[in-house]
C-alpha cells in the first residue's frame, strides 16, 4: 500500500507538470497571437502537430518503458515538455513546429509510463478509482495553467511565462531521480527497441474487441478535449471576456473535472458498468459542447459557467474509466504499450478535430460551427455504446 500511495503521488505530480506545460500555449494564446500577428486558426494547427507527434510516440514508447523503466521515461517526458516550452519562446515558425513536436512527445510518454507503474501496484478492482485519482492531475494542471498563465503573462510576458514552465518541468525531473531505484526495479535492460514495436502494439489493440471499442471512444473523446483545451479561452475573448477573465473561467470550469473524475472512477469501480458510464459521458460532452459553441456575450455569465462546468465534467473527465479498462484488458506485461496504443487512437482525434475546427473557422468565421461539428463523433460513440449495452442486457436476460 505504501508503494502504491508513493507511486500515485509521484505520477500525479509528474502529470500535473506535463499538462501545465502542454496546455500553456492555449491559455496564453491571446498574448501569443497579438505578439506574433498570427491567425487564431493556427492554434488548431499547433495542437494538431502536437497530436501527430503523440500518435507515433505512444505507439512506440512501450519498449522504452520496459527497457528503461516507467520512472525514467516519466523524467524523459518532463524533459520533452521543457524543450517544447523553451523552443516556443523563439517565436519563429520552425521553432513553433519543433515546440509542438516536443510537447506532443512529452505528453505521449506520460500516461503510458504512469499506467505501467500504477498497474503494478493497484488491486484490479480498484483500478478505475486509482487511475481516476491519478488522472485528476490533468484538470489540476489545467486549473493551475488557467490561474497562473494569464497572471504570469501580465507580469513577465508570454516568453517569460513559457520559460518559467520549462524550468519547473526540468527541476521536477531532477527531483524524481532518487525514486528510480524504487520504481524501476522491473526494467528489462536487454529489451530490444524495434520499429516493428509500433506495428505490434497496433495489432494487439485491434485484435482484442474490448480494446478496439475503447480506441474508438478515445478517438472521439480526446479529439473533443483537444478542441476545448485549444479554443476555450480564445473563444470567450471573442464574446466579450478579457483574457484574465477567460482564463479564470477556464480554471473554474476545469475545477469541476477534479471531483468529476474521482466520482466517475468510484462509480465505475463496481456501481455502474464502465460501458454505460462512458456512454453517458459521451452524450453529455456532445450536448454541452454544442451549447458552449452557441453561447454569446448576451448570455448571463452564470449560464455560460454552468455549461462550461458540464463540459468539463464530461469532455475533461473520462480518462480514469477508459484507461483503467484498457489496463484491465491488456495482456500481462503490456499495460504501458497497450495504453499507448489506445491513446494513439486518441491522438488521431486530437490531430484531426483541431484541424477540422481550424478549417471551419477559416471557412465560416464561426466558432459555433466548429464546436458543434467536433461534438458529433462523441455523440455517435455514445449511441453505439448505449446500443451495445442494450444488446448485452438482452443477451443476459435470455441466459436467465
Amino acid at each position: 500500500m505504501n508503494r502504491l500511495l508513493l507511486a500515485l503521488g509521484t505520477m500525479f505530480l509528474q502529470q500535473t507538470f506535463v499538462v501545465f506545460g502542454r496546455s500553456l500555449p492555449a491559455v496564453i494564446a491571446p498574448a501569443i497571437i497579438a505578439d506574433l500577428l498570427i491567425d487564431p486558426a493556427w492554434i488548431g494547427i499547433y495542437f494538431g502537430l502536437t497530436a501527430l507527434a503523440s500518435l507515433f510516440v505512444q505507439l512506440g514508447c512501450g519498449g522504452f518503458i520496459v527497457r528503461y523503466g516507467a520512472l525514467r521515461m516519466s523524467q524523459v517526458s518532463l524533459g520533452m515538455i521543457f524543450a517544447g516550452c523553451a523552443l516556443a519562446t523563439l517565436g519563429t515558425a520552425p521553432m513553433l513546429v519543433l515546440s509542438a513536436i516536443a510537447s506532443g512527445a512529452g505528453t505521449a510518454i506520460s500516461t503510458p509510463a504512469s499506467s505501467h507503474l500504477l498497474g503494478r501496484f493497484s488491486p484490479p478492482r480498484h483500478l478505475p478509482l486509482v487511475f481516476s485519482i491519478k488522472q485528476t492531475a490533468v484538470p489540476v494542471g489545467m486549473l493551475l495553467c488557467g490561474v497562473l498563465g494569464p497572471q504570469l503573462t501580465q507580469w513577465s510576458g508570454w516568453h517569460g511565462t513559457m520559460l518559467i514552465a520549462a524550468a519547473a518541468c526540468a527541476v521536477f525531473a531532477f527531483v524524481l531521480q532518487p525514486l528510480r531505484h524504487v520504481f524501476d526495479d522491473d526494467r528489462v535492460p536487454e529489451q530490444a527497441i524495434r520499429l516493428s514495436d509500433l506495428r505490434e502494439t497496433l495489432l494487439t489493440v485491434l485484435r482484442i474487441p474490448a480494446l478496439r471499442g475503447l480506441s474508438l471512444a478515445c478517438l472521439a473523446f480526446n479529439g473533443l478535449q483537444a478542441v476545448v483545451t485549444a479554443y476555450f479561452v480564445v473563444y470567450l475573448t471573442t464574446i466579450g471576456y478579457t483574457p484574465v477573465a477567460a482564463g479564470f473561467a477556464f480554471s473554474v470550469a476545469v475545477m469541476v473535472a477534479v471531483p468529476g473524475r474521482i466520482l466517475w472512477g468510484w462509480l465505475g469501480s463496481g456501481l455502474v458498468a464502465p460501458r454505460v458510464m462512458l456512454a453517458a459521458l459521451a452524450l453529455g460532452m456532445a450536448a454541452s459542447t454544442a451549447l458552449f459553441g452557441l453561447s454569446s456575450g448576451d448570455w448571463p455569465r452564470l449560464i455560460v459557467g454552468v455549461v462550461a462546468g458540464v463540459l468539463s465534467a464530461t469532455a475533461l473527465s473520462w480518462h480514469g474509466v477508459l484507461l483503467s479498462e484498457a489496463a484491465r484488458a491488456a495482456p500481462e506485461g503490456k499495460r504501458g504499450a497497450v495504453t499507448g496504443g489506445v491513446l494513439s487512437f486518441g491522438q488521431v482525434g486530437a490531430l484531426t478535430e483541431p484541424l477540422l475546427f481550424s478549417a471551419l473557422l477559416g471557412l465560416t468565421g464561426s466558432y459555433s460551427a466548429g464546436f458543434i461539428a467536433c461534438g458529433i463523433p462523441a455523440l455517435v460513440v455514445g449511441i453505439i455504446l448505449l446500443r451495445q449495452g442494450a444488446s448485452a442486457d438482452e443477451v443476459q436476460g435470455r441466459r436467465r
